[in-house]
């Protein structure tokens, strides 16, 4: 069966076997967008989360037809410059260390942002984990927002 999804403003038709395949295999596989990491794949980790219609989801629990008729940003189409205000932060406070869960990280914050959070009540909210340990610098970009 073939499923639309509207992925950073772009729509994309592609063939899935299996409904109930998740959000996360279709955007990274074939799609092609690769930001997106897979992590732990039972909800806990949020190294998959993306932003659908304003909210964070756990691309790797999420069936890809929950996610039709949906919009859907990735950290591809966060911004195509780094000018988002996480973004920024994140630069600023040098943040990453490997980086792997800086993707679902940028994006929890990002959703916290959109919905009017600000410095630690983002942090409150964002709930990934990084294996690094980069949560002082996580806070310090946080507190900038």
């Amino acid at each position: 069966m073939n499923v639309t999804l509207n992925v950073n403003n772009v729509d994309y038709t592609v063939p899935v076997s299996d409904g109930s395949m998740p959000l996360l295999w279709v955007i990274r596989d074939l799609i092609g967008l690769t930001g997106t990491k897979y992590g732990c794949g039972i909800e806990v980790c949020g190294a998959c989360t993306v932003m659908v219609d304003g909210q964070p989801e756990h691309s790797c629990v999420m069936d890809v037809t929950s996610a039709v008729g949906r919009k859907i940003t990735t950290i591809e189409g966060l911004s195509s410059d780094r000018s988002h205000p996480a973004q920024k932060a994140w630069i600023d406070q040098q943040v990453p260390q490997c980086g792997f869960c800086q993707p679902g990280m940028l994006m929890s914050v990002a959703c916290a942002i959109k919905a009017g959070r600000h410095g630690n009540e983002i942090v409150n909210e964002v709930k990934n984990l990084c294996v690094c340990g980069t949560y002082s610098r996580i806070r310090k970009a946080c507190s900038k927002l």
